[in-house]
């Protein structure tokens, strides 16, 4: 049976699920269970009924329905499924049941007049159905006239049935064609900059990109590459509203080799790779041909959460295999869900087809995967030894900012081993390698945290050499004030109490009145949020969320806090769940570990306590356990 609710189409037999037209990638289990509760909405179903029926006898625990659920909620929104405390959950949404072809020739068949309380049957099928036909139970055969009536009715039936045939078919094949070749893509573009010759003889020209039957091209020409990506944060706040979808890219050629690394922007999301050719024509050819596919656009215009991206993305890998981008997006992807033994396997198998391709930058890209997942999984030597590793590939292709990536990296490891000296050098070695790639994000990222790993070797001299080291090269550089929201927020992290800290973090609210969500004013507001709650400065507090309007789950989650310190139950409940079910669309797990946690020890909490709990238990990492142990072991988990 079909059912259509909002603006999604579920068959409850073949389970498949299409929202808007196109197929949406969820697993069995979800499907099964979304089938039971439309199917039975009008009841409440308990834990042990999901179970029963859809995991039909299989060891699992409970956990696997409250994922199930959370999963479900995060597509097709909270209200769609109503918990019931300690007797199960319940469908809510108004669902329609839509009639298959099959069936509407069944009731062709039947000649049943439907009644006002049947599902709703279209015009065209009521056309087809004979107002003179009686049900089967009649007593008595048709007169002839009828009879020739219902062979014209039948003929009537079976061409509906045919034409409705060849519009499920066209259906089909739209929703299930080949990547790149449904609708066109719009695409803004800042033109491309291309970089020739040696590092002291370097021309650089741009790049102008044709419409053509896949994408519609519009260049953005009063900008450079280099100014977009110095100041992102207010350029694609600007542009968004008549360009939503941003393409940046640099071009550059080394030994008879050219490479892309571009960057595609996106309301929800950023995607990035880098391509390798023989000419500056047969990269752009394949950034075209790659940017092709629709998952990109998916994930750049589509909140997701990491379970529903990992999803999509393993789809998108089953379809273009041999699209390298698409599964260096895939490893990332397992690693912020924490699944580290699959982003491993699929790193072997980037590295693997990067060899076999001749393909040194990707296989470069493998191996710093791999390292990431070896310090994931605090096997530092090892990750040493892939680092050193991909740093010889990205000298053999020239790549600096890899190479930068890849010292920076480093610097962890050797903090891990308490090696100053050598944080020292890597680091400075990575500031350097961005200074030669005129890429100066990454250059202030390299003094910063050099900044910041000072401070936690106690190298008084340095933490402010560096990070005023930092502050002088924002000013050379003429970078937007947001950039320089950074050193309040290292001198806060400097200081001893919360007091100390209060004018720097206020100092990175008045740099970040522009651009409020970026990291640094999230993480300031946040932590000035709870220093005025403990001094019982309300007014203060809610000045912090007034001033910010932005829907996010940063800001939900200060709304959370401040309706817990004025005990007001039901704005407390409603802006916890909020800021959970945000923080697991945004991926952003440390966030919704702490809200999880809020709601499991604040007596006013009225919700699920073992769901949350439970996801306590199966997503903290020790880090996160270690700074809140002492509020663990009060709610005794």
């Amino acid at each position: 049976m079909r059912y259509s609710f909002k603006h999604f189409e579920f068959d409850s037999e073949s389970l498949v699920l299409v929202e808007n037209g196109q197929s949406l990638a969820i697993r069995h289990n979800e499907a099964k269970l979304l089938a039971l509760l439309i199917e039975q909405a009008d009841k409440v179903l308990s834990k042990d009924d999901i179970l029963a029926q859809v995991w039909q006898g299989k060891v699992v625990s409970e956990q696997a329905v409250f994922q199930n659920i959370s999963h479900l909620r995060s597509l097709f929104g909270n209200d769609a499924i109503k918990t019931f405390p300690k007797r199960g959950y319940q469908w809510l949404l108004a669902t329609e049941m839509i009639l298959s072809v099959s069936e509407q020739n069944r009731t062709t068949n039947n000649a049943v007049v439907p009644s006002s309380t049947s599902p709703a049957i279209s015009p065209a099928t009521l056309s087809n159905t004979s107002q003179s036909a009686l049900p089967s139970s009649a007593p008595s055969p048709l007169p002839t006239t009828a009879q020739a009536k219902v062979k014209n009715y039948w003929s009537y039936a079976l061409i509906a049935s045919v034409m409705l045939f060849i519009i499920v078919v066209i259906t089909f094949q739209s929703t299930t064609a080949p990547q790149g070749e449904s609708v066109l893509k719009n695409i803004a573009y800042i033109p491309i900059s291309n970089v020739q010759g040696k590092d002291d003889i370097r021309l650089e020209d741009s790049i102008t990109l044709d419409d053509n039957e896949y994408f519609d091209f519009t260049a953005i020409p009063n900008i450079t590459t280099a100014e977009f990506n110095n100041t992102l944060e207010l350029q694609y706040r600007s542009l968004a509203p008549t360009h939503p979808i941003i393409l940046t890219a640099q071009v550059r050629r080394h030994d008879q080799e050219s490479y892309i690394d571009f960057l595609v922007k996106g309301p929800f999301a950023d995607w990035q790779g880098q391509l390798t050719g023989v000419s500056t024509d047969d990269v752009i050819k394949q950034l075209q041909q790659h940017l092709q596919q629709n998952v990109i656009y998916d994930l750049l215009n589509n909140a997701q959460t990491p379970e529903l991206k990992q999803a999509n993305l393993s789809i998108a890998h089953q379809r273009s295999p041999n699209d390298l981008i698409i599964l260096g997006a895939l490893i990332s992807a397992y690693i912020q869900m924490g699944e580290l033994e699959k982003a491993m396997v699929m790193a072997d198998k980037l590295a693997n087809s990067a060899e076999g391709q001749g393909n040194w930058q990707q296989l470069g890209n493998a191996l710093l995967f791999q390292s990431q997942i070896l310090t994931r999984k605090e096997l530092y030597e090892l990750s040493s030894h892939k680092l050193t590793s991909a740093i010889k590939y990205f000298e053999q292709i020239g790549d600096l900012k890899r190479q930068a990536d890849a010292w920076l990296a480093h610097s962890w490891l050797d903090h891990q081993e308490d090696d100053y000296a050598a944080i020292k050098v890597n680091l400075l070695n990575s500031a350097q390698l961005s200074l030669d790639a005129k890429d100066v994000p990454r250059e202030l990222d390299a003094l910063t945290y050099l900044s910041v790993l000072a401070h936690k070797h106690h190298e008084e001299v340095d933490r402010y050499l560096y990070l005023q080291q930092a502050e002088s090269k924002m000013k050379s550089y003429q970078l937007p004030i947001y950039h320089f929201a950074k050193i309040p927020f290292h001198y806060a992290i400097f200081a001893k109490t919360p007091s100390d800290k209060e004018p720097h973090w206020k100092q990175v609210l008045e740099y970040t009145q522009l651009t409020p969500d970026h990291w640094v004013a999230q993480s300031s507001r946040r932590q000035l949020m709870q220093h005025y709650l403990k001094q019982d400065r309300l007014i203060e507090a809610e000045a912090l969320i007034t001033s910010n309007a932005t829907d996010n789950a940063q800001n939900s989650y200060l709304k959370t806090l401040l309706a817990q310190a004025n005990v007001n139950t039901e704005l407390f409940n409603h802006h916890a769940q909020r800021t959970f079910e945000q923080a697991r669309l945004a991926g952003n797990k440390d966030l919704s570990l702490d809200i999880a946690l809020l709601l499991c020890s604040d007596p006013i909490a009225q919700v699920n306590y073992d769901f949350y709990s439970q996801y306590i238990q199966d997503n903290a990492n020790k880090y996160w356990l270690q700074d809140n142990k002492e509020k663990l072991l009060a709610v005794n988990l």
